[in-house]
Order: C-alpha cells, then sequence, then structure tokens
C-alpha cells in the first residue's frame, strides 16, 4: 500500500510542471525592492535616515547544472536554505541510499531516496525553474535504476522496448504560418550545411509545428537524450563520409531511444528491418540484436544513407528510400520520369509516410542549427555514455556482472541495450561503466565460468552472518559455506565477498509497450515519479556488488 505521505509527494511531482509554467507568465518583484518591517520612527527636527541598499547575498553555483538562465519563483527570503543547500540534502540522502542498498537495507534505502526527493520537492529557494526541474528528473531517473526487477522481472528475458514516435508524427498535417516563409529563407541562406536545405510549404508546415509547445516538447525530448549519443554518432557519420545533420533521422526515427520499436518490427534508434540490418552486418540471435546497438546501428545506417546517395545522387531522395526502401523510389523514379524527391511528392507518387518524412527531417535540421529562434538554445544535453569493454570468455549473467561492478543492473542494460536475455553469451563485448573493467575482470576469478550464468557476488554488511545471507538469496546455507571454502558455522566478516550460488526464477512475462515520448500526461508523470520514489525491489536476489577483498572465503572451483 502506497503511504499518504508518498501519495502527496507523487501528486506535487504531477504538478511541479505547471507550476514552473505557470511562473513563467508572472511578473516577478524585485525582493530587494522593498520592505516588510514598518519604518523606524523619526525623531521630531532630525532628517530622515537613508536606508543603505544591502547587496544581495551570492547564491553558491550549483554543481550539478551547467547553466542557470531563469529567475526565481519566489523572493529569497533570508532563512531558507539555498538551492545549493538543498540540492547538497538531496545529493546527501541519496548517496545513503545507494550505500543501504549496496548493504541489502532496502527498506531504509527506499526511505533514503524518499528524504532526497522529498528534500528537492520541499525546496523554498526555488532560484532556478529549471534548475529545479532539472534536477528532480535526475534524481528521479538515478533512484530508477536501483528497481532492479520491476520491469522486466528477476532474470530480465523479457525486454521492453520503446514505441517509435516516427509514425505518429508523420501522420499530422499542420498549417503554415504566412509569416513564417521569409524569417526561414534568411535563416537557411545563413546556416552552413552540407545536407542541401529547401525551404517551401511542406518543409514550413514542420517549422510551424516545431515552433509551438507540441513541436518544441517533441524535439527538445530526443535533443537532451541525444548528448549520450550525439559524439559518438558525429564521429561515425564524417568517418563514412555523410553529412552531420544526418543524425536528425534518429531524432525522427527513435528520438535517439536504443530501444524504439514501430509497428512495421523496425528497430533501434536507426529503425532497421530485421533483412536490411543483415545486409549490413548487424547480427541478430535469440539473444542479441545489433539493431539495438546504438554504435553499430550507427555504423550501419551511415553505410546505408552513403550506398543509397550513391544510387540515387541526391539526398533528399536518398532520405526518402531510406523510409520506404530504394525499391520504392526506383519505382517512383521509372513511373513519373523524374529524379526528384519534389517533383516526385508532388505527383503523389510516393507513400504519405515518405512524403512527410523529408520535409520534417529538413524543418528540424533547420529549427536544431538555428536554437536561438525556436527557444532551444538552453537545451541541457544529457552527459555523453562512458564505458569500457569485457570481452565474457563464458555465458555470464547480466546480475553477476552488475554485482562485479558495483553498479545497479538497470545501468548495465542501459549501456548494453542489444542484449536480450539475462545471460550475455560467451565471446559477447560487454560494455561495463567507464572505471569497472578491471574490477569486473578481477571478480569474475571468484566464480568458475561453469558458473557464471547464474551465481552471484554478494558484499558482506555489518552484523550479516551466513544465515542471513543464504535466507536472502533462497540458498541452503551449506551450498552458501561450501561455495565459499568454509563451514557452516563460520562467520563472515564485514566487506567480505561471497560467491552466492544462485537459483534464478522463471520469467516473468510482460508484454508492456513504453508510450511514444513528446506529450507528457499526468499518468507517465505519475509513474515516472513512482519509479524514482521508492523504486528499490524488496524481492530476494537483490543485487550485492563488490569484489573479494584480501582475506575473505575462497570459491571452490
Amino acid at each position: 500500500m502506497v503511504q499518504n505521505h508518498r501519495l502527496s509527494v507523487l501528486v506535487l511531482f504531477i504538478s511541479l510542471p505547471a507550476v514552473f509554467l505557470t511562473g513563467c507568465s508572472q511578473t516577478r518583484m524585485d525582493p530587494f525592492g522593498m520592505s516588510f518591517l514598518p519604518p523606524t520612527p523619526v525623531a521630531p527636527g532630525t532628517a530622515p535616515a537613508v536606508a543603505a541598499l544591502i547587496e544581495p547575498p551570492k547564491v553558491q553555483p550549483n554543481p550539478f547544472v551547467k547553466e542557470a538562465p531563469a529567475t526565481f519563483l519566489h523572493p529569497v527570503i533570508s532563512h531558507a536554505p539555498s538551492f545549493s543547500e538543498t540540492v547538497r540534502k538531496a545529493d546527501r540522502h541519496y548517496v545513503e541510499g545507494k550505500k543501504l542498498f549496496l548493504e541489502g537495507k532496502t527498506e531504509e534505502a527506499r526511505r533514503e531516496f524518499d528524504r532526497a526527493m522529498d528534500a528537492l520537492l520541499d525546496a523554498s529557494d526555488a532560484s532556478d525553474r529549471a534548475q529545479v526541474e532539472r534536477k528532480f528528473e535526475e534524481l528521479v531517473r538515478a533512484i530508477h535504476r536501483y528497481d532492479v526487477n520491476e520491469e522486466t522481472g528477476a532474470d530480465g528475458d523479457n525486454p521492453v522496448f520503446d514505441q517509435s514516435p516516427l509514425e505518429a508524427l508523420l501522420e499530422m498535417t499542420f498549417p503554415v504560418d504566412p509569416k513564417l516563409k521569409n524569417k526561414v529563407v534568411e535563416e537557411v541562406r545563413a546556416t552552413a550545411s552540407q545536407l542541401p536545405l529547401t525551404v517551401n510549404e511542406a518543409v514550413l508546415s514542420y517549422v510551424n509545428f516545431f515552433s509551438g509547445e507540441r513541436g518544441r516538447r517533441i524535439l527538445l525530448h530526443g535533443l537532451r537524450r541525444s548528448g549520450r549519443y550525439r559524439h559518438m554518432i558525429s564521429r561515425v557519420l564524417n568517418e563514412e563520409g555523410v553529412p552531420q545533420e544526418l543524425m536528425m533521422l534518429a531524432q525522427a526515427e527513435s528520438a535517439f531511444l536504443p530501444r524504439a520499436m514501430s509497428r512495421k518490427a523496425a528497430g533501434g534508434m536507426w529503425q532497421f528491418l530485421k533483412a536490411t540490418g543483415r545486409e549490413y552486418d548487424l547480427k541478430q540471435t535469440a539473444a542479441t540484436d545489433d539493431r539495438f546497438d546504438p554504435e553499430k546501428a550507427t555504423r550501419a545506417a551511415a553505410r546505408h544513407l552513403r550506398d543509397l546517395y550513391t544510387q540515387f545522387g541526391d539526398w533528399h531522395l536518398a532520405m526518402a528510400a531510406y523510409n520506404c526502401g530504394p525499391g520504392c523510389v526506383d519505382r517512383a523514379v521509372s513511373r513519373t520520369g523524374y529524379a526528384d524527391f519534389w517533383v516526385l511528392r508532388e505527383k503523389n507518387a510516393l507513400p504519405k509516410e515518405t512524403r512527410n518524412y523529408v520535409p520534417a527531417i529538413l524543418a528540424m535540421t533547420i529549427v536544431v542549427k538555428n536554437p536561438e529562434h525556436y527557444g532551444l538554445e538552453e537545451v541541457e544535453l544529457d552527459a555523453p555514455l562512458e564505458y569500457e569493454s569485457v570481452e565474457l570468455r563464458a555465458a555470464t549473467n547480466v546480475f553477476l556482472i552488475a554485482d562485479a561492478a558495483e553498479r545497479p543492473v538497470t545501468e548495465i542494460r542501459e549501456l548494453n541495450p542489444a542484449l536480450l536475455k539475462s545471460v550475455a553469451p560467451a565471446g559477447y563485448e560487454m560494455r561495463v561503466p567507464k572505471g569497472t573493467a578491471s574490477m569486473v575482470l578481477e571478480a569474475f576469478e571468484s566464480v568458475p565460468e561453469s558458473r557464471r550464468a547464474s551465481w552471484r557476488l554478494h558484499r558482506v554488511g555489518a552484523g550479516e552472518t551466513l544465515g542471513v545471507i543464504a535466507k536472502r538469496y533462497n540458498t541452503p546455507v551449506s551450498a552458501l559455506a561450501s561455495a565459499n571454502g568454509g563451514s557452516a558455522l563460520e562467520t563472515p566478516e564485514a566487506g567480505d565477498v561471497l560467491v552466492i550460488p544462485a537459483a534464478y526464477k522463471e520469467p516473468v512475462v510482460k508484454k508492456a509497450v513504453r508510450k511514444p515520448s513528446g506529450k507528457a500526461t499526468r499518468t507517465t508523470a505519475r509513474a515516472k515519479a513512482g519509479r524514482g520514489k521508492s523504486s528499490v525491489s524488496a524481492s530476494k536476489g537483490t543485487t550485492q556488488k563488490g569484489f573479494r577483498k584480501s582475506g575473505s572465503m575462497r570459491a571452490q572451483r
């Protein structure tokens, strides 16, 4: 049952964006330009004293946000903690929650995570609306990473895919603002682009859409996430010799979601069908699918686009062929005698989705290249994903990898979206957080290769006995003691890391598909807050992370 306190926090989370938006339309009074105290009495015959202007207190820079362009929601109150102090308080609770989680104290961890979010939600000195909202979302995502079982079950063999936002977008029609044409024409003239930019009614209709609230929200959702992959994509496009602006295809196809899936079974950030993926060396097995690997799929997309340009000699036709297939474009050209996308569009020689696809990409490119004209100049991108690779010598469970890296299993899965099962096959290049590869390899030495598909690692917490640990993992004490080379009566020391002869339960079948990003609803906001608040699973098999320290029990091989 959800407690009343947590329900109120969820309601506050839902209403938080509305508070920010409402505040934007209000005129803010100068908190230092008026006094709430009565005037000081003045003796007869004396001139009134002139109050000295007090220098407003300097707000400490927030170490978690690069820019702080927004204004205060409320006047500064001298006794209220500053925003930076609030952030530090929230981070202290979050760090303590992580520590408790790693010790297996999930209930205590849940309470600390709640306190972290409460501290931010209750901040009275909201010096920057953008900072508050951004930090809150960051905290929600970070806490959600510790929800290791909620979405995919304990074994993770039923991956959840994101719905591609492209289909709904290309089915829409938008009006054209007649005042927009001259502005866009001037922008294009001043814009350097490797991709030819055309301005016509079709393009202008999408520019108009992305200028509005709904379209801007769709763009923002993808642009923020693009920060994780932008440098990698730019590097690959450059290496393959194709225009950098083609990065916008990933924005349109998937909003930079590696696990995006369309109704036509096109998958990944670049939406490859299985057959086309195989043509470009995107391997697909029962356990893995390279279409969902961001870097491999980007390489394949760049090569595919380059081949299409070689075939048609025009980037607009190449983009159209990327959407509907080269055969479709070939037939349209043969039927009409025109190898020009805009003529083919005018003659309805291409599918409706393709007729809108190219204008949408060009409009996105124009808007993103002129961010100051469309309210996008202060978009804060997600941090780039940084990782190292470890080649697996044996089939290995992702939970064991998370244990060895001392990270939540969701973080391991985020780095490896192409892995469809909970057990990665031998020879797989597993990505682990940067700086943890040596830890993982060292930890693997404690677990026999034949057992890496099922066994776990557990760092012993203060006061834990073999009996407590065995009960938590649903493992007999004798098996736990035997696996670690000790007797059933031996008491491990805090900090030791034990090998756990774990047994995984059967997959939990789920068919949930995430909703397309773009328009945030009250339902999705509530769900997001619910996952961030108290989302640590208390079920048996919760990850305990770490690797063996000197002097701890040794695994029998």
